[in-house]
């Protein structure tokens, strides 16, 4: 099976830290040069001294907010101009948990600002380099409520379902010229997004954090969450020669919690 992406150059976006950053180290274990992008400097710069680096591999990190869409676009044109990328992982923290109904607007369109808006920016940033290279990877990380929708997560539900229906359409647009758009839908993974859901839970039941997890747990037939390497490993894969004719997917990664086919 052909891994090697010796060669490539990934910008793999809220990689400081959980599935972002478990997706980077998949990546340079695979032989690309990496570059994170994620808003915490300091973060960053640990993060990047951690990767993996065969000789000659070389990883670098930019600052930047995907809510400041201008200014995340310059940084990854930028970034395209010096060394032209070829992966590129969309990956952000999901927005706060509340129901859809009472959410207030300004939630809904900071939401489409950090995921969609921030996606398209930095896709027509980087989409130069991949044409001319007839070979690209985009994987978005989002959320099984693509198919199912999760209670009390309104916001996050519908900002996700947009993205999945974005990245359908750019593998159909994209397709010719040698690029794969997929989707990978994390179920519950040891990250600060799960702490952010067992803490809700928590807050409207009254339960203890074990409890809550072990009722979470229970809907999940391996009886766990994921680790973000489990869910790395997957977005690596997709990146990956291997995987050069699935395109247009969205691939859950949720232990089998769903219950749809």
């Amino acid at each position: 099976m052909d891994l090697d992406l010796a060669g490539k150059h990934a910008l793999v976006c809220g990689a400081s830290e959980g599935i972002g950053l478990a997706a980077a180290r998949e990546l340079a274990l695979l032989g690309a040069d990496v570059t994170l992008l994620a808003r915490r400097e300091d973060a960053l710069r640990t993060a990047c001294e951690t990767l993996p680096r065969r000789e000659g591999q070389h990883h670098d990190f930019v600052v930047a907010d995907a809510a400041q869409t201008d200014a995340l676009a310059k940084a990854a044109a930028d970034l395209a101009a010096k060394h032209p990328v070829h992966t590129l992982i969309n990956n952000t923290g999901g927005p706060p948990a509340g129901a859809a109904h009472s959410a207030e607007v300004p939630a809904y369109l900071e939401a489409f600002t950090r995921h969609l808006v921030a996606n398209q920016v930095l896709v027509q940033a980087l989409l130069p380099g991949m044409r001319d290279a007839h070979w690209g990877r985009i994987v978005n990380v989002i959320s099984t409520s693509v198919y199912e929708p999760i209670a009390n997560l309104g916001v996050s539900n519908t900002v996700r379902g947009a993205v999945a229906s974005w990245a359908k359409t750019l593998s159909k647009e994209l397709g010719p010229d040698g690029i794969t758009v997929n989707n990978v839908l994390p179920g519950y993974t040891e990250t600060a997004r799960v702490v952010q859901i067992v803490q809700g839970a928590m807050a409207r039941s009254g339960k203890p954090e074990a409890e809550v997890r072990a009722e979470l747990a229970s809907h999940v037939p391996l009886r766990r969450f994921a680790q973000a390497g489990e869910i790395g490993a997957v977005i690596a894969f997709l990146c990956s020669p291997a995987a050069g004719y699935v395109s247009g997917q969205s691939i859950a990664v949720d232990g089998g919690r769903m219950q749809s086919i």
